[in-house]
Protein backbone atom coordinates (compact mmCIF):
# COMPACT_ATOMS: atom_id res chain seq x y z
CA UNK A 1 0.00 0.00 0.00
CA UNK A 2 1.36 3.61 -1.26
CA UNK A 3 1.61 5.80 1.83
CA UNK A 4 -0.81 7.78 -0.55
CA UNK A 5 -3.22 5.94 -1.24
CA UNK A 6 -6.41 7.84 -0.87
CA UNK A 7 -5.61 11.20 -0.90
CA UNK A 8 -5.64 13.47 -3.37
CA UNK A 9 -3.67 13.60 -7.15
CA UNK A 10 -0.81 16.16 -7.15
CA UNK A 11 -0.08 18.07 -10.23
CA UNK A 12 3.04 15.48 -10.07
CA UNK A 13 0.79 12.95 -10.69
CA UNK A 14 -0.97 14.12 -13.38
CA UNK A 15 -0.36 12.89 -17.07
CA UNK A 16 0.93 15.31 -19.81
CA UNK A 17 -1.77 14.87 -22.05
CA UNK A 18 -0.49 16.67 -25.02
CA UNK A 19 2.78 14.74 -24.92
CA UNK A 20 0.72 11.10 -24.47
CA UNK A 21 -1.59 12.30 -28.14
CA UNK A 22 1.79 13.30 -29.39
CA UNK A 23 3.73 9.93 -28.84
CA UNK A 24 -0.21 8.08 -30.37
CA UNK A 25 1.06 9.66 -33.25
CA UNK A 26 4.61 10.04 -33.78
CA UNK A 27 5.77 6.74 -32.13
CA UNK A 28 5.88 3.61 -34.74
CA UNK A 29 5.69 0.09 -32.79
CA UNK A 30 7.90 -2.48 -33.60
CA UNK A 31 5.92 -5.45 -34.90
CA UNK A 32 8.52 -7.98 -34.04
CA UNK A 33 8.52 -6.98 -30.23
CA UNK A 34 5.29 -8.89 -27.92
CA UNK A 35 5.29 -5.79 -25.84
CA UNK A 36 4.50 -3.38 -28.84
CA UNK A 37 2.36 -5.76 -31.01
CA UNK A 38 -2.05 -5.64 -30.54
CA UNK A 39 -2.88 -8.47 -27.87
CA UNK A 40 -6.59 -9.11 -26.98
CA UNK A 41 -7.09 -9.56 -23.38
CA UNK A 42 -10.68 -10.18 -21.31
CA UNK A 43 -11.33 -6.83 -22.09
CA UNK A 44 -9.81 -5.90 -25.73
CA UNK A 45 -6.90 -4.44 -26.46
CA UNK A 46 -4.72 -2.20 -23.71
CA UNK A 47 -1.68 -0.22 -23.57
CA UNK A 48 0.41 3.37 -23.50
CA UNK A 49 1.33 5.28 -26.40
CA UNK A 50 4.11 6.14 -23.97
CA UNK A 51 4.68 2.20 -23.93
CA UNK A 52 4.75 2.73 -28.06
CA UNK A 53 1.69 -0.11 -27.40
CA UNK A 54 -1.43 2.04 -28.18
CA UNK A 55 -0.68 4.24 -30.97
CA UNK A 56 -2.04 5.17 -33.96
CA UNK A 57 -0.86 1.99 -36.25
CA UNK A 58 -2.15 -0.01 -33.56
CA UNK A 59 -5.64 1.18 -33.94
CA UNK A 60 -5.49 0.97 -37.53
CA UNK A 61 -4.65 -1.96 -37.73
CA UNK A 62 -6.94 -3.39 -35.68
CA UNK A 63 -9.92 -1.67 -37.17
CA UNK A 64 -8.79 -2.80 -40.29
CA UNK A 65 -9.07 -6.46 -39.17
CA UNK A 66 -12.13 -6.16 -37.41
CA UNK A 67 -13.66 -4.91 -40.58
CA UNK A 68 -12.42 -7.84 -42.84
CA UNK A 69 -13.78 -9.66 -39.58
CA UNK A 70 -17.03 -8.45 -39.69
CA UNK A 71 -16.90 -9.06 -43.60
CA UNK A 72 -16.08 -12.53 -43.21
CA UNK A 73 -19.13 -13.36 -40.95
CA UNK A 74 -21.79 -11.71 -43.27
CA UNK A 75 -21.93 -8.75 -40.56
CA UNK A 76 -22.94 -5.76 -42.92
CA UNK A 77 -25.17 -3.91 -40.94
CA UNK A 78 -24.45 -0.49 -38.96
CA UNK A 79 -21.32 -0.56 -36.57
CA UNK A 80 -21.83 1.46 -33.17
CA UNK A 81 -18.64 3.21 -32.01
CA UNK A 82 -18.52 5.07 -29.07
CA UNK A 83 -15.64 6.16 -26.30
CA UNK A 84 -14.83 7.29 -22.57
CA UNK A 85 -12.94 10.13 -21.12
CA UNK A 86 -9.38 8.90 -21.27
CA UNK A 87 -6.79 11.01 -23.49
CA UNK A 88 -6.28 8.17 -25.81
CA UNK A 89 -9.91 7.94 -26.32
CA UNK A 90 -10.44 10.91 -28.77
CA UNK A 91 -7.12 9.72 -31.08
CA UNK A 92 -8.30 6.38 -31.23
CA UNK A 93 -12.27 7.10 -32.02
CA UNK A 94 -10.75 9.33 -34.70
CA UNK A 95 -8.34 6.89 -36.01
CA UNK A 96 -11.09 4.32 -36.08
CA UNK A 97 -13.89 6.66 -37.94
CA UNK A 98 -11.21 7.32 -40.66
CA UNK A 99 -10.77 3.52 -41.06
CA UNK A 100 -14.11 2.29 -40.93
CA UNK A 101 -16.05 5.17 -43.18
CA UNK A 102 -12.97 4.25 -45.50
CA UNK A 103 -14.27 0.57 -45.70
CA UNK A 104 -17.74 1.98 -46.37
CA UNK A 105 -19.17 0.16 -43.27
CA UNK A 106 -22.36 2.37 -41.82
CA UNK A 107 -21.10 3.81 -39.00
CA UNK A 108 -23.38 5.15 -35.86
CA UNK A 109 -22.21 7.68 -33.37
CA UNK A 110 -23.75 9.15 -30.20
CA UNK A 111 -26.17 12.13 -31.78
CA UNK A 112 -24.53 14.36 -29.38
CA UNK A 113 -21.02 13.50 -30.09
CA UNK A 114 -20.89 12.75 -26.11
CA UNK A 115 -19.33 9.34 -24.41
CA UNK A 116 -20.82 6.15 -24.40
CA UNK A 117 -20.45 3.82 -21.77
CA UNK A 118 -19.66 0.08 -22.38
CA UNK A 119 -23.34 -1.10 -21.44
CA UNK A 120 -24.99 1.57 -23.67
CA UNK A 121 -23.39 -0.11 -26.82
CA UNK A 122 -24.41 -3.19 -25.66
CA UNK A 123 -27.69 -2.26 -25.36
CA UNK A 124 -27.77 -0.47 -28.59
CA UNK A 125 -26.44 -3.26 -30.46
CA UNK A 126 -29.21 -5.47 -29.29
CA UNK A 127 -31.98 -2.81 -29.98
CA UNK A 128 -30.81 -2.43 -33.80
CA UNK A 129 -30.89 -6.39 -33.96
CA UNK A 130 -34.24 -6.73 -32.42
CA UNK A 131 -35.23 -4.99 -35.36
CA UNK A 132 -32.98 -7.26 -38.13
CA UNK A 133 -29.77 -4.82 -38.63
CA UNK A 134 -27.10 -7.24 -37.59
CA UNK A 135 -25.32 -4.66 -35.99
CA UNK A 136 -22.23 -5.15 -33.61
CA UNK A 137 -19.81 -2.26 -31.89
CA UNK A 138 -16.43 -0.84 -31.00
CA UNK A 139 -16.23 0.96 -27.53
CA UNK A 140 -12.84 2.46 -27.32
CA UNK A 141 -11.88 2.66 -23.52
CA UNK A 142 -9.04 0.70 -21.04
CA UNK A 143 -11.66 0.48 -18.54
CA UNK A 144 -10.52 1.68 -14.61
CA UNK A 145 -7.30 1.68 -15.84
CA UNK A 146 -4.70 5.08 -15.73
CA UNK A 147 -4.75 8.32 -17.33
CA UNK A 148 -1.63 7.56 -19.29
CA UNK A 149 -3.57 4.04 -20.99
CA UNK A 150 -5.82 3.72 -24.14
CA UNK A 151 -8.08 0.95 -25.03
CA UNK A 152 -10.15 -1.00 -28.01
CA UNK A 153 -12.91 -3.38 -27.73
CA UNK A 154 -15.31 -5.33 -29.85
CA UNK A 155 -18.59 -6.38 -29.47
CA UNK A 156 -19.78 -8.94 -32.33
CA UNK A 157 -24.23 -8.95 -33.05
CA UNK A 158 -24.51 -10.95 -29.79
CA UNK A 159 -24.04 -7.70 -27.86
CA UNK A 160 -21.28 -8.91 -25.70
CA UNK A 161 -17.43 -9.18 -25.46
CA UNK A 162 -15.78 -10.60 -28.17
CA UNK A 163 -14.95 -14.52 -27.38
CA UNK A 164 -11.30 -15.91 -27.77
CA UNK A 165 -11.62 -17.20 -31.20
CA UNK A 166 -13.07 -13.85 -33.12
CA UNK A 167 -10.28 -11.41 -30.56
CA UNK A 168 -7.63 -14.01 -31.72
CA UNK A 169 -8.37 -13.40 -35.25
CA UNK A 170 -8.54 -9.89 -35.13
CA UNK A 171 -5.56 -10.30 -33.19
CA UNK A 172 -3.37 -11.86 -35.81
CA UNK A 173 -4.39 -10.28 -38.77
CA UNK A 174 -3.91 -6.60 -37.00
CA UNK A 175 -0.50 -7.69 -36.22
CA UNK A 176 -0.17 -8.90 -39.92
CA UNK A 177 -0.88 -5.60 -40.84
CA UNK A 178 1.68 -3.88 -38.61
CA UNK A 179 4.49 -5.91 -39.91
CA UNK A 180 3.40 -5.16 -43.74
CA UNK A 181 3.84 -1.45 -42.82
CA UNK A 182 -0.03 -1.06 -42.87
CA UNK A 183 -0.34 -1.95 -46.70
CA UNK A 184 -3.78 -3.04 -46.87
CA UNK A 185 -5.17 -0.42 -44.45
CA UNK A 186 -7.62 1.87 -45.71
CA UNK A 187 -8.19 5.27 -44.59
CA UNK A 188 -9.56 8.50 -45.35
CA UNK A 189 -9.06 12.01 -43.57
CA UNK A 190 -11.25 12.14 -40.26
CA UNK A 191 -12.81 15.31 -42.11
CA UNK A 192 -14.58 13.57 -44.45
CA UNK A 193 -15.65 10.57 -42.54
CA UNK A 194 -17.02 13.01 -39.72
CA UNK A 195 -19.30 13.72 -43.03
CA UNK A 196 -20.61 10.00 -43.69
CA UNK A 197 -21.35 8.95 -40.44
CA UNK A 198 -24.58 8.58 -38.83
CA UNK A 199 -25.81 9.12 -35.66
CA UNK A 200 -27.96 7.09 -32.96
CA UNK A 201 -29.18 8.75 -29.49
CA UNK A 202 -27.64 6.11 -27.32
CA UNK A 203 -28.79 7.77 -24.18
CA UNK A 204 -32.41 7.66 -24.85
CA UNK A 205 -32.04 4.42 -25.80
CA UNK A 206 -30.77 3.25 -22.58
CA UNK A 207 -32.48 5.46 -20.06
CA UNK A 208 -35.57 5.12 -21.59
CA UNK A 209 -35.78 1.37 -21.46
CA UNK A 210 -35.05 0.92 -17.14
CA UNK A 211 -38.25 0.81 -16.22
CA UNK A 212 -38.24 -2.48 -17.84
CA UNK A 213 -35.41 -4.02 -15.68
CA UNK A 214 -36.08 -1.50 -12.43
CA UNK A 215 -38.99 -0.94 -10.39
CA UNK A 216 -37.95 2.90 -10.89
CA UNK A 217 -41.42 3.87 -9.40
CA UNK A 218 -40.55 2.17 -6.23
CA UNK A 219 -37.17 4.23 -5.96
CA UNK A 220 -39.29 7.25 -7.03
CA UNK A 221 -41.73 6.90 -4.17
CA UNK A 222 -39.18 6.01 -1.56
CA UNK A 223 -37.17 9.45 -2.61
CA UNK A 224 -34.30 7.59 -2.07
CA UNK A 225 -31.63 10.17 -1.73
CA UNK A 226 -28.56 9.04 -4.12
CA UNK A 227 -25.27 10.21 -4.85
CA UNK A 228 -23.65 9.51 -8.42
CA UNK A 229 -20.16 9.67 -8.79
CA UNK A 230 -18.97 8.98 -12.34
CA UNK A 231 -15.24 9.12 -11.30
CA UNK A 232 -15.24 11.20 -14.56
CA UNK A 233 -15.97 8.62 -16.90
CA UNK A 234 -18.37 7.94 -19.77
CA UNK A 235 -21.67 7.73 -17.48
CA UNK A 236 -21.76 11.97 -16.41
CA UNK A 237 -24.62 12.22 -19.33
CA UNK A 238 -26.30 9.12 -18.48
CA UNK A 239 -26.74 10.14 -14.53
CA UNK A 240 -27.86 13.02 -15.29
CA UNK A 241 -30.47 12.19 -18.03
CA UNK A 242 -31.83 9.48 -15.11
CA UNK A 243 -32.17 11.54 -12.90
CA UNK A 244 -34.20 14.16 -15.21
CA UNK A 245 -36.28 12.02 -16.99
CA UNK A 246 -36.86 9.53 -14.49
CA UNK A 247 -37.59 12.00 -12.00
CA UNK A 248 -35.34 10.29 -9.13
CA UNK A 249 -33.42 12.38 -5.60
CA UNK A 250 -30.45 11.75 -7.77
CA UNK A 251 -27.31 14.22 -7.49
CA UNK A 252 -24.22 13.71 -10.01
CA UNK A 253 -21.39 14.22 -7.26
CA UNK A 254 -19.15 15.31 -9.76
CA UNK A 255 -20.02 16.18 -13.14
CA UNK A 256 -16.73 16.77 -14.25
CA UNK A 257 -14.56 15.11 -16.91
CA UNK A 258 -10.87 15.91 -17.11
CA UNK A 259 -8.30 13.56 -19.22
CA UNK A 260 -5.92 13.45 -16.13
CA UNK A 261 -8.27 12.92 -13.79
CA UNK A 262 -6.61 15.22 -11.53
CA UNK A 263 -9.66 15.37 -9.26
CA UNK A 264 -9.06 10.88 -8.06
CA UNK A 265 -7.88 10.10 -5.37
CA UNK A 266 -4.99 8.16 -5.38
CA UNK A 267 -5.31 4.13 -5.43
CA UNK A 268 -3.50 1.47 -3.35
CA UNK A 269 -0.05 1.51 -5.50
CA UNK A 270 -0.26 5.53 -5.65
CA UNK A 271 -1.34 5.19 -8.88
CA UNK A 272 -4.60 7.51 -10.44
CA UNK A 273 -7.11 4.23 -11.30
CA UNK A 274 -10.94 5.23 -11.45
CA UNK A 275 -11.44 1.85 -9.73
CA UNK A 276 -14.89 2.21 -8.41
CA UNK A 277 -14.22 -1.08 -6.45
CA UNK A 278 -11.19 0.14 -4.41
CA UNK A 279 -11.69 1.86 -1.07
CA UNK A 280 -8.68 4.51 -1.79
CA UNK A 281 -9.64 5.17 -5.46
CA UNK A 282 -13.34 5.87 -3.95
CA UNK A 283 -12.28 7.69 -0.83
CA UNK A 284 -13.34 10.61 -1.69
CA UNK A 285 -16.90 9.04 -2.08
CA UNK A 286 -16.86 7.27 0.96
CA UNK A 287 -16.34 10.60 2.70
CA UNK A 288 -19.84 12.00 1.88
CA UNK A 289 -21.41 8.46 2.36
CA UNK A 290 -23.78 9.78 5.07
CA UNK A 291 -24.99 13.02 2.78
CA UNK A 292 -26.72 10.20 0.42
CA UNK A 293 -29.20 6.75 1.44
CA UNK A 294 -26.86 5.32 -1.57
CA UNK A 295 -23.91 6.67 -3.39
CA UNK A 296 -22.07 4.98 -6.54
CA UNK A 297 -19.09 4.91 -8.58
CA UNK A 298 -18.82 3.91 -11.70
CA UNK A 299 -15.30 3.24 -14.01
CA UNK A 300 -14.45 5.56 -17.09
CA UNK A 301 -16.72 2.77 -19.22
CA UNK A 302 -19.01 2.68 -17.02
CA UNK A 303 -19.40 -1.50 -16.67
CA UNK A 304 -17.95 -2.01 -13.57
CA UNK A 305 -20.03 -0.48 -9.92
CA UNK A 306 -19.06 0.66 -6.90
CA UNK A 307 -22.00 0.62 -3.37
CA UNK A 308 -20.97 2.60 -0.95
CA UNK A 309 -23.67 2.83 2.37
CA UNK A 310 -24.09 5.48 5.04
CA UNK A 311 -23.85 2.39 7.44
CA UNK A 312 -20.56 0.84 5.52
CA UNK A 313 -18.86 2.28 3.68
CA UNK A 314 -17.97 0.83 0.16
CA UNK A 315 -19.19 -2.56 -0.03
CA UNK A 316 -16.48 -5.74 -0.98
CA UNK A 317 -18.04 -6.21 -4.58
CA UNK A 318 -18.42 -9.70 -4.20
CA UNK A 319 -20.47 -8.62 -0.97
CA UNK A 320 -22.77 -6.80 -3.42
CA UNK A 321 -23.02 -9.08 -5.80
CA UNK A 322 -24.37 -12.01 -3.65
CA UNK A 323 -27.45 -9.37 -2.33
CA UNK A 324 -28.13 -8.38 -5.57
CA UNK A 325 -28.45 -12.11 -6.76
CA UNK A 326 -30.57 -13.14 -3.59
CA UNK A 327 -32.71 -9.94 -4.17
CA UNK A 328 -33.35 -10.76 -7.53
CA UNK A 329 -34.08 -14.20 -7.49
CA UNK A 330 -36.32 -13.40 -4.57
CA UNK A 331 -38.41 -10.64 -6.30
CA UNK A 332 -38.72 -11.26 -10.21
CA UNK A 333 -40.54 -13.66 -11.72
CA UNK A 334 -37.79 -15.53 -13.93
CA UNK A 335 -37.40 -18.70 -14.77
CA UNK A 336 -37.48 -20.97 -11.76
CA UNK A 337 -34.63 -23.62 -13.75
CA UNK A 338 -32.36 -20.81 -15.09
CA UNK A 339 -28.89 -20.63 -13.51
CA UNK A 340 -26.78 -18.00 -11.48
CA UNK A 341 -23.47 -17.24 -13.08
CA UNK A 342 -20.60 -16.71 -11.58
CA UNK A 343 -17.02 -16.62 -12.20
CA UNK A 344 -14.70 -19.15 -10.71
CA UNK A 345 -12.77 -16.46 -8.58
CA UNK A 346 -15.83 -14.72 -7.07
CA UNK A 347 -16.59 -15.51 -3.37
CA UNK A 348 -18.28 -19.28 -2.36
CA UNK A 349 -20.96 -16.95 -0.51
CA UNK A 350 -22.28 -16.91 -3.72
CA UNK A 351 -22.95 -20.70 -4.18
CA UNK A 352 -24.27 -20.81 -0.58
CA UNK A 353 -27.32 -17.98 -1.58
CA UNK A 354 -28.13 -19.26 -4.49
CA UNK A 355 -28.51 -22.92 -3.33
CA UNK A 356 -30.33 -21.57 -0.39
CA UNK A 357 -33.07 -20.00 -3.24
CA UNK A 358 -33.21 -23.35 -5.36
CA UNK A 359 -31.15 -22.62 -7.99
CA UNK A 360 -27.77 -23.39 -9.35
CA UNK A 361 -24.84 -21.87 -10.09
CA UNK A 362 -23.26 -22.00 -13.37
CA UNK A 363 -19.15 -21.29 -12.54
CA UNK A 364 -17.27 -20.16 -15.73
CA UNK A 365 -13.44 -18.77 -16.18
CA UNK A 366 -12.73 -15.28 -15.81
CA UNK A 367 -14.47 -12.94 -18.76
CA UNK A 368 -17.86 -11.82 -19.35
CA UNK A 369 -17.59 -13.32 -22.46
CA UNK A 370 -18.55 -16.90 -20.73
CA UNK A 371 -22.34 -15.44 -19.50
CA UNK A 372 -23.14 -13.64 -23.08
CA UNK A 373 -25.09 -17.03 -24.46
CA UNK A 374 -27.40 -17.33 -21.60
CA UNK A 375 -27.70 -14.43 -21.08
CA UNK A 376 -29.15 -14.77 -24.68
CA UNK A 377 -30.94 -18.06 -24.45
CA UNK A 378 -32.52 -16.58 -20.72
CA UNK A 379 -30.77 -20.06 -19.44
CA UNK A 380 -28.59 -17.25 -16.81
CA UNK A 381 -30.90 -14.72 -15.47
CA UNK A 382 -27.62 -12.94 -13.53
CA UNK A 383 -24.21 -12.94 -14.59
CA UNK A 384 -21.22 -11.47 -12.33
CA UNK A 385 -17.74 -10.93 -12.11
CA UNK A 386 -15.56 -10.94 -8.90
CA UNK A 387 -14.09 -7.64 -10.16
CA UNK A 388 -17.32 -5.72 -9.71
CA UNK A 389 -19.32 -6.38 -13.27
CA UNK A 390 -22.25 -7.82 -13.49
CA UNK A 391 -25.80 -7.92 -15.15
CA UNK A 392 -28.98 -10.14 -15.48
CA UNK A 393 -32.34 -10.17 -17.45
CA UNK A 394 -35.23 -7.72 -17.57
CA UNK A 395 -38.98 -8.06 -15.45
CA UNK A 396 -40.03 -10.65 -17.78
CA UNK A 397 -36.85 -12.34 -18.03
CA UNK A 398 -35.50 -11.06 -22.10
CA UNK A 399 -32.12 -9.92 -22.33
CA UNK A 400 -31.11 -6.41 -21.29
CA UNK A 401 -27.53 -6.14 -21.85
CA UNK A 402 -24.36 -8.58 -22.56
CA UNK A 403 -21.90 -6.98 -21.65
CA UNK A 404 -21.52 -5.67 -17.60
CA UNK A 405 -23.53 -2.90 -16.80
CA UNK A 406 -22.54 -0.80 -14.18
CA UNK A 407 -25.08 1.79 -14.29
CA UNK A 408 -27.77 -0.98 -13.71
CA UNK A 409 -26.20 -2.53 -10.94
CA UNK A 410 -25.60 0.86 -9.25
CA UNK A 411 -29.65 1.49 -9.83
CA UNK A 412 -30.29 -1.90 -8.12
CA UNK A 413 -29.20 -0.85 -5.07
CA UNK A 414 -31.38 1.67 -4.42
CA UNK A 415 -33.99 -0.63 -5.77
CA UNK A 416 -33.15 -2.78 -3.36
CA UNK A 417 -33.43 -0.13 -0.51
CA UNK A 418 -36.49 0.94 -1.81
CA UNK A 419 -38.47 -1.94 -1.68
CA UNK A 420 -37.09 -3.78 1.21
CA UNK A 421 -36.06 -0.66 3.70
CA UNK A 422 -32.78 -2.14 4.06
CA UNK A 423 -29.21 -0.87 2.80
CA UNK A 424 -27.54 -3.80 0.72
CA UNK A 425 -24.45 -3.80 3.25
CA UNK A 426 -27.61 -4.53 6.20
CA UNK A 427 -28.57 -7.46 3.70
CA UNK A 428 -25.13 -8.76 3.64
CA UNK A 429 -25.18 -8.21 7.43
CA UNK A 430 -28.16 -10.62 7.31
CA UNK A 431 -26.60 -12.99 5.03
CA UNK A 432 -23.31 -13.42 7.02
CA UNK A 433 -25.17 -14.42 9.94
CA UNK A 434 -27.18 -17.19 7.91
CA UNK A 435 -24.30 -18.73 6.68
CA UNK A 436 -21.01 -17.10 8.41
CA UNK A 437 -18.09 -14.79 7.36
CA UNK A 438 -15.90 -15.61 5.04
CA UNK A 439 -12.38 -13.33 4.32
CA UNK A 440 -11.38 -12.92 0.92
CA UNK A 441 -8.45 -11.19 -1.34
CA UNK A 442 -6.47 -11.29 -4.43
CA UNK A 443 -2.44 -10.78 -4.69
CA UNK A 444 -0.03 -11.05 -6.98
CA UNK A 445 2.95 -12.72 -7.18
CA UNK A 446 6.29 -12.64 -9.25
CA UNK A 447 6.13 -14.90 -12.50
CA UNK A 448 9.04 -14.86 -15.60
CA UNK A 449 6.82 -15.16 -18.98
CA UNK A 450 7.69 -18.56 -19.13
CA UNK A 451 6.41 -19.33 -15.40
CA UNK A 452 2.93 -17.82 -16.67
CA UNK A 453 3.13 -20.22 -19.76
CA UNK A 454 3.46 -22.65 -17.93
CA UNK A 455 0.43 -22.19 -15.61
CA UNK A 456 -1.92 -21.39 -18.01
CA UNK A 457 -1.34 -24.58 -19.62
CA UNK A 458 -1.81 -26.62 -16.55
CA UNK A 459 -3.57 -29.71 -16.29
CA UNK A 460 -4.77 -31.12 -12.93
CA UNK A 461 -2.54 -34.34 -12.94
CA UNK A 462 0.84 -31.83 -12.57
CA UNK A 463 -0.74 -30.26 -9.28
CA UNK A 464 0.63 -33.52 -6.19
CA UNK A 465 -0.21 -31.30 -2.62
CA UNK A 466 -2.32 -33.13 -1.13
CA UNK A 467 -3.60 -30.50 1.80
CA UNK A 468 -3.61 -26.87 1.72
CA UNK A 469 -3.01 -24.70 5.04
CA UNK A 470 -3.57 -27.59 7.05
CA UNK A 471 -6.88 -28.88 5.24
CA UNK A 472 -7.47 -31.81 2.95
CA UNK A 473 -7.38 -30.65 -0.88
CA UNK A 474 -11.08 -31.93 -2.05
CA UNK A 475 -10.28 -30.51 -5.74
CA UNK A 476 -7.77 -29.48 -8.24
CA UNK A 477 -9.36 -27.63 -11.22
CA UNK A 478 -7.90 -26.58 -14.57
CA UNK A 479 -11.22 -26.34 -16.42
CA UNK A 480 -14.31 -24.58 -15.01
CA UNK A 481 -16.91 -26.72 -13.97
CA UNK A 482 -19.84 -25.17 -15.31
CA UNK A 483 -19.12 -25.26 -18.86
CA UNK A 484 -15.69 -27.17 -18.99
CA UNK A 485 -13.62 -24.14 -20.37
CA UNK A 486 -10.02 -23.89 -19.97
CA UNK A 487 -9.29 -21.80 -16.60
CA UNK A 488 -5.97 -20.85 -17.94
CA UNK A 489 -4.59 -21.40 -14.55
CA UNK A 490 -5.12 -23.50 -11.84
CA UNK A 491 -8.48 -23.61 -8.35
CA UNK A 492 -7.80 -25.59 -5.64
CA UNK A 493 -10.37 -25.72 -2.94
CA UNK A 494 -10.78 -27.26 0.55
CA UNK A 495 -13.73 -27.57 2.65
CA UNK A 496 -13.03 -24.29 4.13
CA UNK A 497 -10.95 -22.47 1.63
CA UNK A 498 -10.06 -22.21 -1.64
CA UNK A 499 -6.83 -20.22 -4.26
CA UNK A 500 -6.83 -19.67 -8.04
CA UNK A 501 -3.92 -18.81 -9.35
CA UNK A 502 -4.32 -16.76 -13.16
CA UNK A 503 -1.15 -15.01 -14.44
CA UNK A 504 -1.66 -11.60 -15.74
CA UNK A 505 -1.64 -10.74 -19.68
CA UNK A 506 0.04 -7.82 -19.34
CA UNK A 507 2.65 -8.04 -16.45
CA UNK A 508 5.22 -10.16 -14.96
CA UNK A 509 3.20 -11.30 -12.31
CA UNK A 510 0.50 -13.83 -11.76
CA UNK A 511 -2.88 -13.35 -9.40
CA UNK A 512 -4.08 -15.42 -6.47
CA UNK A 513 -7.86 -15.52 -6.07
CA UNK A 514 -8.57 -16.92 -2.35
CA UNK A 515 -10.76 -16.94 0.42
CA UNK A 516 -11.19 -18.64 3.83
CA UNK A 517 -14.21 -19.73 5.79
CA UNK A 518 -12.03 -19.38 9.06
CA UNK A 519 -10.67 -15.91 9.37
CA UNK A 520 -8.28 -13.50 8.36
CA UNK A 521 -5.20 -15.37 9.41
CA UNK A 522 -6.11 -18.69 7.80
CA UNK A 523 -6.86 -16.56 4.44
CA UNK A 524 -2.68 -15.33 5.06
CA UNK A 525 -1.99 -19.32 5.27
CA UNK A 526 -4.07 -20.34 1.98
CA UNK A 527 -2.25 -17.16 0.34
CA UNK A 528 0.81 -18.40 1.46
CA UNK A 529 0.48 -22.08 0.64
CA UNK A 530 -0.94 -20.95 -2.42
CA UNK A 531 2.47 -19.52 -3.35
CA UNK A 532 4.10 -22.22 -2.55
CA UNK A 533 2.11 -24.81 -3.97
CA UNK A 534 2.21 -22.76 -7.61
CA UNK A 535 6.07 -22.42 -7.29
CA UNK A 536 6.31 -26.62 -6.61
CA UNK A 537 4.37 -26.96 -9.36
CA UNK A 538 5.85 -25.08 -11.70
CA UNK A 539 9.49 -25.77 -11.01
Amino acid sequence: MDPRAGTPAQPADLVDVARLITAYYTDVPDPDDPSQQVSFGTSGHRGSSFKTSFNDAHIAATTQAIVEYRTSQGIDGPLLIGRDTHGLSEPAYATALEVLVANDVTVLVDVNDGYVPTPAISHAILTLNAQGKNADGIVVTPSHNPPTDGGFKYNPPDGGPADTSITKWVQDRANDLLRQGLDGVRRIPLAWAKDKVQTFDFIADYVEDLPSILDIDAIRAAGVRIGADPLGGASVAYWAAISERLGLNLEVVNPLTDAQFGFMTLDWDGKIRMDCSSPSAMASLVAAKDAYQIATGNDADSDRHGIVTPDAGLMNPNHYLAVAIDYLVTHRDWNPGAKVGKTLVSSSMIDKVVASRGREVLEVPVGFKWFVPGLISGDIVFGGEESAGASFLRKDGTTWTTDKDGILLALLASEILAVTDQTPSQHFAALTEQFGQSWYARIDAPASREQKAKLAALSASQVTATELAGSPITAVLTEAPGNGAAIGGLKVQTDDAWFAARPSGTEDVYKIYAESWVGQEHLAQVQAAARDLVTETLA
